[in-house]
């Protein structure tokens, strides 16, 4: 099954249903194109499309929903999108056992409760919300409060609203939550508790938790498993990733190291099968022996946790999606008076990166940069679409003929 997976509570019963029956579902973006619509049910090609506009139908009748049956733990549950949609897209094949271990962790790593209530704003097409906040929430018997989207200016009174103690972040939010005008009762809230992907310095660190009332912890984990890293129970190394998650019940589940070129490297129970029909990628990235290469570079520290250093592969992050440039680019080279384009990130001042676009001409073209904006707007996701554009006679290449991304002028 293919859903347009809105941040809506039936999307999270249809999800749950499927795994019952023993299906596998795939939630993708609903911002997308028809394009990237059409390019992932050309790649998937699901028994069922769900979008919103069935989505009430199907539940105003309800009927019985075929599957193959019970699943076992290490059959697939889930397609994820991690980066390119029109054909392109690696979807990570992610297992029933994946999403139960990681809904049994969340809540022991953070220490939440059933007087615990879980927010977040984070996507249903991606892994944190459903295997942590969703699934967190169901064992540690506690509330969950799912909103539609992210809003900086209405994040904490949601909170009030809602009573929500705990709150997942990714990306950049947590440095635009700051950006926020201060007021002098933004520490007036319920929340106790903020979970972020590799969080700010220490000193901003601080200063968030300062003005907020709260405590913020940090892991590290991807579509590919959600047991990567976290920080200890009771302890702050700030400024790096953590130690390797481990599961509360079963105990040492989860083994990392830092490869021959410094990428980190993981082997638990919860990596995925591999990358939906594309067996070479797979192989690519996960070896007869186990170990998935997360394509970060990070170094060890001697306390066992990790640092982060950068990352190995082309993915370009901006505002917590992963954006293949490859994808862009082809976008662009599609407009009738672009020869030759290549996108990379650039640094964003709300953190993660941006995105530019160099772009070779036909002869005899202007550049109007707000027409390409327009042309790249209709065809990709609107935190695809480049944010800064520039025009050059040629694109450096190396040796091999391969475009030289580290010279261009960024």
């Amino acid at each position: 099954m293919l859903a347009t997976a809105r941040n809506d509570p039936r999307y999270v019963f249809l999800w749950l249903a499927t795994a019952y029956v023993g299906a596998i579902y795939a939630g993708v973006d609903p911002r997308q194109t028809d394009a990237e619509l059409q390019g992932l049910i050309g790649q998937v090609e699901p028994k069922l499309v769900v979008t919103d506009e069935n989505l009430d139908e199907l539940f105003a009748a309800p009927g019985e929903l075929d599957g193959p049956g019970p699943a076992t733990h290490d059959d697939p549950a889930v397609l994820i999108p991690t980066s390119g949609t029109t054909g392109r897209s690696k979807l990570v094949t992610q297992t029933h056992r994946a999403y139960a271990m990681a809904g049994e962790g969340f809540p022991a790593w953070l220490g939440l409760t059933e007087d615990d209530r879980l927010m977040t704003s984070l996507p249903l097409f991606h892994i944190n919300a459903p295997a942590y906040s969703v699934l967190g929430s169901v064992v540690a018997r506690a509330s969950l409060a799912l909103l539609p989207r992210f809003s900086a200016s209405g994040f904490l009174d949601s909170a009030r609203r809602h009573g929500a103690t705990q709150f997942n972040a990714i990306g950049a939010m947590l440095e635009i939550l700051m950006r926020q005008p201060e007021r002098p009762d933004d520490a007036d809230n319920p929340l106790r508790l903020g979970y972020a992907g590799p969080t700010p310095p220490e000193q901003r660190h601080l200063e968030f938790e300062r003005r907020f009332g709260l405590e913020l912890t940090s892991g590290y984990a991807m579509s590919e498993t959600p047991y990567g890293t976290v920080w200890p129970r009771g302890k702050r190394p700030y400024g790096t990733l953590g130690v390797p998650r481990q599961h509360p019940r079963l105990g040492h589940v989860n083994d990392a190291r830092v490869g021959p070129d410094g990428e980190l490297e993981l082997r638990n129970p919860a990596v995925m099968k591999g990358y939906w029909g594309m067996p070479e990628e797979t192989e690519a990235v996960l070896g007869p022996d186990g170990w998935l290469k997360t394509g970060d570079l990070v170094t060890q520290n001697p306390d066992g946790t990790y640092t982060f250093a950068g990352r190995k592969k082309e993915v370009i992050r901006r505002r917590g999606e992963n954006v293949a440039p490859a994808e862009i680019e082809e976008a662009l080279v599609s407009h009738p008076d672009v020869v030759e384009a290549a996108v990379v990130g650039v640094p964003s001042e709300l953190s993660e990166e941006d995105i530019k676009a160099f772009v070779v001409l036909r002869d005899g073209a202007s550049a109007d940069f707000d027409a390409l904006h327009d042309w790249a707007s209709r065809r990709l996701t609107a935190f695809k679409v480049p944010s800064q554009y520039e025009v050059l006679d040629e694109l450096p290449l190396t040796a091999t003929g391969r475009v030289a991304k580290h010279r261009l002028p960024t």
